[in-house]
């Protein structure tokens, strides 16, 4: 029913769900992929700086889950597991993060709701947030 994504399998599983109708090569399928990297690195200069790029981070997340849907959020616990705590309010914020992931890494369930998230990352998303509906 849920197929188990670890590093190993990480980019079969990823190929078998990409969907980007205006890629022409594996080299457009790889640079996308690429994209959850940089969330990574967005992420780990936050940490360490403090420094949050939200709305490049954001662009990322849509551009991926334009190209992977709903298992967007699987492929993003593998890749960023320590991370998540910064990543989840993202996910929140534009509705695509599910209650459950199933086999993931070394995780037969993962229920998000007990994951807890970084407040200043909150703080930050809610003001975007706010911001944008008065615009």
């Amino acid at each position: 029913m849920h197929e188990k994504l670890t590093e190993e399998n990480f980019l079969i599983y990823c190929a078998k769900r990409y969907d980007n109708p205006q890629a022409i090569s594996t080299d457009e399928f790889l640079e996308d992929l690429e994209r959850v990297k940089y969330i990574k690195k967005l992420i780990t200069r936050y940490t360490e700086s403090g420094e949050l790029k939200e709305r490049l981070i954001l662009n990322h997340i849509m551009t991926l889950y334009n190209c992977f849907g709903i298992e967007l959020s699987k492929i993003l616990f593998l890749k960023l597991e320590k991370q998540f705590k910064y990543l989840k309010p993202f996910l929140l914020l534009i509705n695509i993060l599910p209650a459950k992931l199933y086999n993931v890494g070394n995780h037969e369930l993962i229920e998000t709701d007990s994951i807890v998230m970084d407040q200043r990352v909150i703080d930050i998303l809610r003001k975007l947030n706010h911001e944008s509906r008065n615009q």
